[in-house]
């Protein structure tokens, strides 16, 4: 086994791997170089820029084109591969990036090779982008894991091609029969099953896909799958599908494609006008790729025209799934390696992972089920593609096919075979415009074309002969009967000739003239004129092609005996015709009498002097024809001279480009090796802007704030999420200008405003608040500076600011009720400061009870503190301020009530006064005494009830205290409320009242 490391070691991992290889085995390890073949049983470190191919049986490195470096090398060994092994071939597509191998499976198949791909399993292909591209092109026979792969390649070695052995086996009579009977058989079950023929295949194609499909469904004889396809229609349909060989590419040899485009279809819309129509035919269509490559040139030279005429391209094939697949146009990225990055873009456009035709194309296309051998084909068409189709036809077939092209074209229409095809025994019929990429031209031989006898029905004769009595009697019908008849019978015989000497067209009457000559058919004039023409036909056309007029000549035709003959007039002149670019000649033969003896006296003198005139004469003629060789040999000698000249110089260029192309290559060689390290370091970098840019794209989701990046024409380059709730922004709308949607945010100045970021360069901020006004934003227009700190757009961004500005009102409020407050309580101050002083009758018992209350007040601020100044329950406030005073001996019973700041604090000072007087002169001066606090809330009113009982004997005071005036003055002034005393003996009682609402 040779084991291959692909890959460019430096000399210090090559030593390692030598001591590793070494320790392991006792397999030598070499570099390989140019040319090298690899032998089993070796290890070959494989250099940078080498390729592995596969000839004669072995494998081989070839260096690669440094100029055109292959950047897909499965697909060269693929097809090397298939090219050497053919049907022995099996190509295995595993894990892989990229589309590379999917071309090489297709020439695999075309071969009649295996091809197998890794599916996924428990851990599937590492890349499976190879495997995935290789199985879409549905070339792929055996899908399979890894882990089955071994088995399936055993069991196809121990197949026996018996089918291949019994056609290459040509010494074994026996054997042969015995095969061309399984080709029968064969060809009758498709015919039954599919409608088509195939026994007119040619032999080894035909058993070669039948051996193909054997190691498929693994059998091992003929016989047992001639029994599988008579059990198994589905088979049948399998083998029609491999026989068809739907195996093609777009601008397959793409050379001939060139010179399609330069020669031939500048001529097809040569003097056409708007309403005519080109025709195009493409036979054996396959899935389009050959016509919509026809259709992609065709599009390309009316792009330069002013008057387009239209094109239709007629695209027929008997496989119905290629025909749909053709329809739909839809190739994957692997079938258009081969189109140039332009045409690609000009002609193609993506859907999901597949590349679709365009509708400019698609539309000249028609393609429909049609078969070239047994349907009756086109007529009027222009140009006829039918390459790679005829390689696979017999002998037999091939004589019908190509004269159903000629029937099909035009006079002067153009035939475009494979590199492999070619006319066959049609000369006659087509005249070569470039051998090499085999392009043809339809030979006009005159009058009608009718169909080719094998292929016309007799439903379309019958319709054509009742077509042609039906018009007898025009007068168009009639004049071409009389030149008919005028050129048959009283026309000079004449032959249509080419440069070359081959006849295209032969008159009545040209028996006397010409005679077949032995051996192989032959359509040379040269070989088939008598012998007395040759010579004169020779010199005539000669002159006829220098001068480009008439070339005339007198022969002497003899009879059979050689005794007595005639005069003929021999004359050769060019046949003018737009038809054709082929030079034509039109050979006249004329009878001008009988040739007789001149009549001399019988005198030996005379007779010597009609002899020595007739010398004379066949002397002269001997000189006029040995001088017309000798222009012919100079002619020639001096062309030969003047080629041998050529071939020196291009020698002498040849070794000069040769040493160019040696020191590029050195130049080439270490420019690709920079360009390694500078794609090494791209790889890196854009590694790192794929981290950039993840980063990136998370800060945008991260930070929630919405922005917009614009350019100067206020067109959207790029947005962060949050940005689609202000915009309501899609990633369809990038490359849409801003102002042209609808959006929920309202900013009627932004283009004004843009252009002055434009103007001035500065930063302006606005605060947007919309009808609603529960919104409001913060939006910044910040200029998008480049690296030469130039502007080149507009960074608008968006914060959402409702919140802080809910925040700064509530602020203001606060303030403003603080500010309130604080009044309101410094005047509280002041008053109760001011009462104690005028009831106070020393400093001590000032500051006492000033003191006191101020806690009192304090307490009650504390309360609410703890609410946030928003509201407080009545019972807490009572329990807070007596709690001083003995709580347990103050009952406080009633609804829960809620107090705002305002009558929290003022009913807080009056519980506060009236605890202190009971605990000074009241109930809870002594021990016995206790006090009701009663409540009750009526009408959106508060109802309150001191009661004070067991206490002292009240009575009634002679004037007020400072303790009820700072009660009604916080009832009554205050709250707007009531307040009145009671003074019984048993206790003191005091009821108060004010709104709740107020």
């Amino acid at each position: 086994m040779a084991f291959i490391i692909v890959t460019h070691l430096s000399p210090e991992r090559r030593s390692l791997l030598h001591e590793v290889i070494g320790r392991l085995t006792s397999i030598p390890v070499s570099v390989a170089e140019d040319g090298v073949e690899v032998r089993p049983d070796n290890v070959y470190v494989m250099p940078e820029g080498m390729i592995l191919t596969m000839g004669d049986g072995r494998l081989w490195l070839k260096p690669d084109d440094p100029i055109h470096r292959e950047h897909k090398p499965i697909d060269v060994f693929f097809a090397s591969l298939a090219e050497d092994q053919t049907e022995r071939a099996v190509g295995i597509v595993m894990s892989g990036g990229d589309g590379d191998g999917t071309l090489g499976v297709k020439a695999i198949k075309e071969h009649g090779g295996i091809t197998m791909a890794q599916t996924e399993d428990g851990s599937g292909p590492r890349n499976p982008e190879m495997p995935h591209s290789a199985m879409a092109s549905g070339l792929i026979d055996f899908a399979d894991p890894v882990e089955r792969m071994p088995e399936r390649l055993a069991r196809l070695r121990e197949d026996i091609d018996a089918l291949v052995g019994l056609a290459d086996s040509e010494e074994d009579s026996q054997r042969l029969n015995k095969a061309q009977q399984v080709k029968s058989d064969i060809a009758r079950l498709l015919r039954s099953h599919t409608g088509h023929d195939f026994s007119g295949y040619k032999d080894k194609t035909f058993t070669r896909r039948v051996a193909r499909r054997m190691k498929v469904v693994q059998l091992t004889t003929i016989d047992a799958y001639v029994q599988r396809l008579k059990d198994d229609p589905g088979e049948v349909m399998a083998l029609f599908r491999d026989l068809l060989i739907n195996v093609t590419n777009f601008f397959r040899d793409a050379d001939a494609f060139d010179m399609l485009k330069s020669r031939v279809i500048p001529q097809l819309f040569d003097g056409r006008g708007a309403d005519e129509t080109i025709r195009l035919w493409v036979p054996g269509c396959a899935t389009g790729e050959e016509v919509y490559s026809l259709g992609i040139l065709m599009r390309e030279q009316m792009d330069g025209l002013d008057v387009v005429p239209k094109v239709q391209i007629f695209a027929t094939d008997i496989d119905d799934e290629a025909l749909d697949s053709a329809r739909a146009g839809r190739y994957p990225d692997a079938l258009l390696a081969g189109i140039a990055p332009e045409r690609l873009k000009r002609f193609f456009r993506r859907d999901g992972a597949s590349l679709v035709i365009s509708k400019e194309v698609r539309e000249m296309c028609i393609f429909s089920p049609h078969s070239v051998i047994s349907d009756p084909p086109f007529s009027r068409m222009d140009l006829v593609s039918c390459r790679n189709l005829l390689i696979y036809l017999g002998g037999e077939l091939q004589d019908r096919v190509i004269p159903t092209f000629h029937y099909a074209l035009k006079p002067g229409g153009y035939l475009f075979l494979g590199t492999s095809e070619g006319i066959s025994r049609h000369g006659d019929l087509f005249a070569p415009l470039d051998k090499k990429h085999r392009i043809f031209q339809s030979r006009d031989h005159g009058g009608p074309r009718r169909l080719p006898i094998t292929l016309a029905s007799s439903a379309n004769r019958t319709r054509q002969d009742v077509a042609e009595r039906g018009s007898d009697a025009t007068g168009t019908q009639l004049r071409q009967r009389v030149e008919t008849q005028v050129l048959e019978r009283h026309a000079p015989a004449h032959v249509v000739i080419t440069h070359e000497g081959d006849a295209l067209y032969f008159s009545s009457n040209t028996g006397r003239y010409l005679e077949m000559p032995r051996g192989a058919p032959n359509r040379h004039i040269f070989d088939l004129a008598r012998r007395e023409f040759r010579a004169d036909l020779r010199a005539a056309l000669r002159e006829a092609m220098e001068t480009g007029g008439p070339a005339v000549r007198q022969v002497l035709m003899l009879d059979r005996e050689g005794q007595t003959g005639s005069m003929i007039g021999l004359m050769i002149e060019p046949l003018g015709g737009p038809t054709s670019n082929e030079a034509l000649f039109l050979v006249l033969f004329t009878p001008l009498g009988q040739w007789r003896q001149p009549v001399v006296d019988g005198s030996a003198e005379a007779v010597a002097h009609e002899a020595e005139a007739a010398l004379e004469r066949e002397l002269r003629d001997l000189r006029d024809r040995l001088q017309s060789k000798v222009e012919e040999y100079e002619t020639a000698l001096e062309e030969l001279k003047s080629s041998n000249e050529e071939l020196v110089s291009v020698n002498e260029e040849a070794q000069s480009t040769n040493e160019e192309l040696e020191a590029s290559r050195a130049e080439m060689q270490s420019l690709n090796e920079e360009l390694s390290t500078i794609n090494a370091e791209l790889e890196t970098s854009v590694a790192h802007l794929d981290n950039a840019n993840t980063d990136l794209k998370n800060l945008y989701a991260a930070t929630q704030i919405a922005t917009v990046f614009l350019d100067r024409a206020l067109v959207i380059r790029n947005f962060t999420p949050a940005a689609g709730a202000f915009f309501n922004i899609r990633e369809t709308d990038i490359g849409r200008p801003l102002t042209d949607l609808a959006g929920a945010l309202q900013y009627p100045n932004l283009e004004a405003e843009v252009r002055e970021v434009f103007q001035t360069g500065k930063l302006v901020e606005r605060r947007l608040t919309p009808d609603s006004h529960e919104l409001h934003f913060l939006v910044r227009l910040v200029p998008y500076r480049n690296q030469d700190d130039g502007i080149d757009g507009i960074v608008v961004t968006l914060v959402d600011i409702s919140s802080l500005t809910q925040a700064e009102e509530q602020q203001k409020v606060l303030i403003s009720e603080l500010n309130h407050r604080v009044k309101n309580m410094l005047s509280v101050v002041i008053s109760i400061a001011n009462s104690t002083r005028k009831t106070s009758l020393s400093m001590e018992t000032y500051a006492e009870k000033l003191s006191d209350r101020l806690h009192g007040m304090a307490r009650a601020y504390s309360l609410l503190s703890g609410s946030d100044w928003t509201k407080v329950a009545l019972r807490d406030l009572i329990r807070l301020e007596v709690e001083a005073f003995g709580a347990d001996r103050i009952s406080a019973d009633g609804p829960e009530i809620a107090l705002t700041p305002q009558q929290a604090l003022s009913l807080g000072m009056v519980v506060h006064e009236m605890a202190t007087n009971a605990a000074k002169y009241g109930a809870l001066s002594n021990d016995d005494g206790w006090v009701d606090v009663v409540w009750q809330a009526d009408a959106d009113r508060l109802r309150l009830t001191w009661v004070e009982k067991d206490g002292p004997e009240v009575h009634a005071p002679e004037r007020k205290g400072f303790g009820l005036t700072l009660i009604e003055g916080q009832i009554r002034a205050q709250r707007g409320g009531e307040a009145e005393a009671k003074f019984p003996p048993e206790g003191f009682v005091l009821d108060l009242s004010f709104r709740l609402d107020e």
